[in-house]
């Protein structure tokens, strides 16, 4: 299984009133979704399970893949790292599954693959982490396979 971790790339500072799930990329941010998101499609396994968090954001990031992807509000902000395990199905699922959110949900998450406990490790915006799970010897195991940032493709 592949479980592909995005941060929705920059987004506005809440105006006042405004909430927080309306805050829409910026100008940079969209620039940063569509970076990201051409180097996405260009390594995305076929039938990769989009789901994305129902904030503007994180659609808006979304939406710059070009692909089909589903809302899930169990990985919305304020969502733990147990959250979105469980909405992606880690480590049984089969294939691909690409998982956009926010932080520090993502950070504790990508701790909590690499050493076992979760811990407020940063997830920079618009980064990728890519992990797998692999079985080698009779063991699992969780490999990292890419971290990227858009700053790195441009």
């Amino acid at each position: 299984m592949d479980l592909i971790l995005w941060r929705h790339a920059e987004a506005e500072e809440a105006k006042a009133g405004q909430l927080d799930a309306k805050r829409r990329l910026t100008a940079r941010g969209d620039k940063q979704a569509h970076v990201m998101a051409k180097w996405l499609r260009a390594q995305l396994p076929k039938k990769t399970r989009i789901l994305v968090s129902p904030t503007m954001r994180t659609q808006q990031t979304a939406h710059a893949l070009a692909l089909p992807f589903e809302i899930e509000p169990k990985i919305g902000v304020g969502a733990d790292a147990a959250d979105l395990l469980a909405v992606a199905q880690w480590p049984e699922h089969s294939g691909a599954v690409l998982l956009i959110g926010h932080q520090p949900t993502l950070g504790r998450l990508a701790a909590l693959l690499l050493s076992g406990v979760e811990a407020d490790w940063s997830f920079k915006k618009a980064a990728v982490w890519w992990f797998t799970k692999r079985s080698r010897e009779g063991r699992d195991q969780t490999v990292l396979r890419a971290v990227i940032h858009p700053e790195m493709l441009s």
